[in-house]
């Protein structure tokens, strides 16, 4: 009878393994194409180039979330319960991604030329500062947009060709860019990555015409809360990034250098939590429809497989941090002592995307945005205090301690919406 259980269970959970794989592969392979293109760009631009680049990055990280202001959200949620809803959504997110991306790049442009001016370090073309900012803003919104819809359509064996090939794409434009034709200088990159993203982004157009045509109309109902969703990863972005931003003002060009590659290594590490999640949010939202504990015991097991994968991560890359060097290349003399000191990251990651997820799939955008606002916020200015004053040691004290408090206080908050919802629930059936 034992063995007849066991096989009835593997029966239950072989979808959801199955999904998982196919999940984390695609991002595993979008993650190592990205490194391989960090790698290139690494050794064939060189420590100062290299370093204005991961600058003009950490600005772009942050403009990325901010552009269709969390239209993305609702694109993932309601078509995953109304598939109908599907053409009304996608023109709301395009015309989202033309006002706010118009602004962003902007703006960007010249908040970027007044930051270098502070700084010591040499100026970067107004021209190579717009090329930079539409293709990893405007463009990069336009490609995640192909993704989120085959998501929410439940179509994952589609969503996974489009991370893949997308980070595949940016490795080969790299790779002919540096390798072939010689590009040394961030004014030539900026040209051949904005090309790269313009095709890729017309193909995923081309992806997504059988599905059908938008309507290209803003829903104003989902401008509250998409604003909320953006809000939450455009102060992460800003608390991921202040540092480098803070560092750039005083460290030389080649210590951003290493800790930049540290950092985007460590962005990448994410790829088991996010390839988990990118598949729960679908499932939670479908679970807490008729009441949000209803979802918990789902919510748990993702949380004991986030802390494992987590746990996983940190000691691979604790054990793999020292040969590093020999990819990026050898001028990049403290990258394997930063990603040790950044590794423990992920397991605190892991413990709160779960119940900020749950947070998110429920429709309680408004607790989730205050949750990850507000540590955010505190948190940058933590993280940048720490930076001027004590960097790096006072940066990675500062990074642990926002992540454990986000940690903490989510499950708290979750685990009180739970009871009431509980209790609601009760309630209703006395009635």
């Amino acid at each position: 009878m034992s063995g007849i259980a066991a096989n009835e269970r593997l029966q239950r959970i072989r979808p959801a393994l199955v999904g998982y794989l196919m999940s984390s592969g695609a991002l595993a392979s979008a993650a190592f194409s990205q490194l391989v293109t960090f790698a290139i760009l690494a050794r064939a631009l060189g420590p100062i180039e290299f370093g204005l680049f991961v600058q003009i990055s950490a600005v772009t990280a942050i403009a990325v979330q901010l552009c269709a202001l969390g239209a993305s959200d609702c694109l993932l949620r309601r078509v995953s319960r109304e598939p109908g809803s599907y053409a009304a959504l996608l023109g709301h997110n395009l015309c989202l991604i033309a006002v706010t991306g118009a602004m962003l790049v902007s703006g960007g442009a010249l908040a970027l030329s007044a930051w270098f001016r502070i700084g010591s370090g040499p100026s970067v073309g107004t021209g190579t500062l717009v090329l930079l900012l539409f293709g990893n803003v405007v463009l990069v919104r336009v490609i995640l947009l192909a993704e989120t819809a085959f998501l929410g359509l439940g179509r994952f064996h589609q969503a996974n060709r489009a991370v893949v090939g997308f980070a595949l794409a940016r490795m080969a434009v790299a790779a002919l860019a540096c390798l072939v034709f010689r590009v040394s200088t961030l004014a030539d990159w900026a040209l051949w990555q904005c090309a790269g993203n313009l095709l890729y982004a017309l193909l995923g157009a081309v992806w997504l015409r059988p599905l059908g045509r938008p309507r290209l109309a803003i829903l104003r109902e989902e401008l509250m809360p998409g604003l909320l969703f953006a809000s939450q990863f455009a102060m992460r972005a800003i608390r991921a990034n202040v540092d480098l931003l803070v560092i750039g003002l005083f460290a030389p060009l080649t210590t951003i250098g290493s800790y930049g590659v540290a950092r985007r290594i460590m962005d990448a590490s994410y790829l088991a939590i996010d390839a988990l999640n990118r598949l729960l949010y679908p499932r939670l939202a479908r679970a807490s429809r008729d009441g949000l504990h209803h979802a918990l015991p789902l919510t748990k097991q993702a949380l004991a497989a986030a802390l494992a994968l987590g746990v996983a991560t940190c000691l691979a890359l604790f054990l793999l941090a020292p040969e590093l060097p020999a990819l990026f290349g050898r001028q990049y003399q403290d990258l394997s002592f930063f990603v040790r000191c950044l590794s423990g990251m992920i397991v605190l990651v892991g413990a709160w995307a779960v119940a900020v997820d749950l947070l998110g799939a429920c429709g309680r955008q408004d607790i989730r945005a205050w949750i990850l606002n507000g540590a955010n916020l505190l948190g940058s200015v933590l993280i940048a205090g720490a930076t001027w004053l004590a960097a790096p040691i006072g940066t990675f004290i500062a990074l642990y301690l926002v992540e454990g408090a986000i940690a903490g206080i989510a499950w708290i908050v979750l685990l009180r919406l739970v009871r009431r919802s509980r209790a609601q629930a009760e309630a209703s059936r006395v009635l």
